[in-house]
Parts: structure tokens; sequence; C-alpha cells
């Protein structure tokens, strides 16, 4: 197999193909349009989320096999053609799902217990123990939005604590000994914290909008984990601006680019001080004191990086086979 990697990974993905006797052409500093020129060579193309893979794409590459996402989600990729064209589909959800669990956790505590504000207030010199009287997590109810191999893993880690944990998905049955999958009405009444754990589709885009928001019973505190254009950053600012949601921990926002590389295109690229080409509802939310931000890097931690590069290859590797292994190197540079 001649496989084109477009992006950058874990050494040991390219290892453990290599061992198994398969080509590694490193593509990296190659536009989508120099790969378009010569992907009728591949028998396969591992990514992350440089460029979409659409239908464009797959027509001109006749010999493809398989695309491999080395994340949890396809969304940059035109599944249904691809399926069509009988093109293999790898992504590596397992990789990551335990680090997700734990940033989704970490931005809960720190935002129940005003981290990130004390820590700012203190190293300016300022004392406020009142002001930064934090809440405890037991006795409240954590709903989950999105059931699989992330929301799964976020239920995991909070069974240290004593909460109720529910779930909802639209597919049925998901529910386990970590969490209750409920319908929406009792998802709406009764919970106190919601994390999103979705991927990013047209039915869940912008989803989490002034309807969705006014439909529960009670303030919440909102995690963001899964994908930024599930989320009207404007809704749901004027939302913790009025309290009907009191904090919120956002990995991935609206306005990123489509790589995740970004918030902005690369004409926009400022110092995000300047605060110059961002939306309104951007500004506003960077300077609200119950918000964490981070960078897209929830399932970005050092062992997930080793992790998801291995799961992509062991899929690869158990569904072709090894191949005929050379003596001559088997990783080419173009």
């Amino acid at each position: 197999m001649i496989i084109l990697h477009a992006d950058t990974n874990h050494p040991t993905l390219m290892k453990q193909l290599e061992a198994a006797g398969h080509h590694n052409i490193e593509g990296y500093d190659q536009s989508r349009e120099e790969t378009l020129q010569n992907q009728h060579l591949y028998d396969g193309i591992v990514i992350r989320s440089r460029y979409t893979i659409d239908k464009e794409f797959i027509d001109a590459a006749p010999n493809l096999k398989f695309i491999a996402r080395v994340g949890a989600g396809l969304e940059n990729i035109d599944v249904p053609y691809a399926e069509k064209n009988g093109i293999t589909l790898f992504s590596a959800p397992e990789g990551n799902r335990n680090a997700v669990g734990e940033h989704s956790l970490g931005m809960l505590l720190s935002l129940f217990n005003k981290l990130n504000k004390a820590d700012k207030e203190v190293k300016e010199g300022l004392w406020h123990r009142e002001e930064n009287r934090g809440i405890e997590l037991d006795g409240r109810t954590v709903g989950i939005i999105g059931y699989g191999n992330m929301g799964k893993a976020f239920a995991k880690k909070l069974q240290g604590f004593e909460t109720e944990v529910l779930c909802y998905d639209i597919r049925e049955n998901l529910g386990d000994k970590n969490a209750k999958q409920v319908g929406l009405e009792e998802f709406y009444e009764k919970v106190d914290v919601v994390s999103l754990h979705t991927p990013w589709t047209r039915d869940t885009h912008q989803m989490i909008n002034r309807e969705f928001i006014s439909k529960f019973k009670k303030p919440f505190w909102f995690i963001n984990t899964a994908r930024g254009k599930t989320v009207v950053t404007a809704d749901l600012v004027a939302a913790l601006k009025d309290g009907r949601v009191l904090g919120a921990g956002l990995d991935v926002l609206e306005y990123e680019k489509s790589s995740f590389e970004s918030l902005f295109s690369n004409k926009e690229k400022v110092s995000i001080s300047t605060a110059e080409p961002l939306p309104e509802a951007m500004r506003e939310l960077m300077f609200l004191p119950n918000v964490i931000l981070s960078p897209h890097v929830a399932g970005w931690t050092v062992e997930s990086h080793k992790r998801l590069a291995s799961v992509i290859a062991s899929k690869i590797i158990d569904k072709y086979g090894k191949g005929e292994v050379e003596e001559k190197n088997t990783k080419v540079r173009i």
C-alpha cells in the first residue's frame, strides 16, 4: 500500500505501517491542489484537519482504498460520497476519549471553584476570599449530550463524585452504569451541568442557541469540548450575562478555522489582544469572568498524541494486512 500522510502525526504511526510493509509518503508541505495532482498514485491517505476531502478530491483518486483521520470526527470528509465509492473510513475516537474526559472534568471543577479568577487576582496582589468562594460538584446533576466515546469517558470520570449523571442521545439504549439515558424533557428539568460531546453535523449545527437554553428549568453550567459551530456564541453570551447560564468552559469556538489550527483565517491573523477582527460576541466572551477558554486541546495530550496514531495504524493493518516488506526504505518524502 502506498500511503500519503498529509499531516504530521506521532512517529509511531509511520513506524507501525512501515514495519507492516507499507510505503509512507510524507506530503506535509503539499497544498490540497498539489495533492490532487498526484492523488491517483496513492492507495490511502492519512489526514488530521488540514483540508477537506470532498467529491472533487475523491474523483481525482481512482485508486484510493481508504481515508484515515487521526482524530475523532469525520466532518472534513464527504462520508456518503466516499462510502458510495467503496472507500473505507477510519477515525480514532478511542485514542483521545480519556483526554477529553479529563479536560471536561478539569474545566468544570475550575469553574466551580473560580480557579482562573482567583489565580489572576492573587497574581495581581488581591486576596479576595469571599468573592472566590466555590461550590461543590457533589449533589448536583450532570447532563451529557452525546453518549459515544467522549461522553462515556466523561461519565466515567464523574464516578468519584456523588452526582447523578444523565445522558441524552438520538440513539437509543446507550445508558450504562455510569449514566442514565433520559428524554429531553427530563434532561431540561433536572440538570445543573450540560456537557456537550456531539459531532458537528447538519443536525447539531448551532444546536445550542437561545431556544435550546430557554428550555432548561434552572440555570446551568455549560462545557463544550466537542465542536464550536454547534454553539451560537451570541446566544450563549446573552445567557451568561443574564444568568441563565452560570458559567462556561469552552475548548472549541464557533469562529475557529476548519483546520482547528487557528481562531482566524490567514488574512485575519493579528494579536487577539487587539480584538479588531473578532465578532462582538467573541469579544464579550473573552472578558466574562465566569468563562474558561482553551485552544481546542481537550484531546491533545502527550499520551493521546501517541495513542491516536497507534489506533489508526492498527486499524489500517487489521483491514489490509501486511504488505510485502522490501529491503529499501519505505518512507519517501516529497
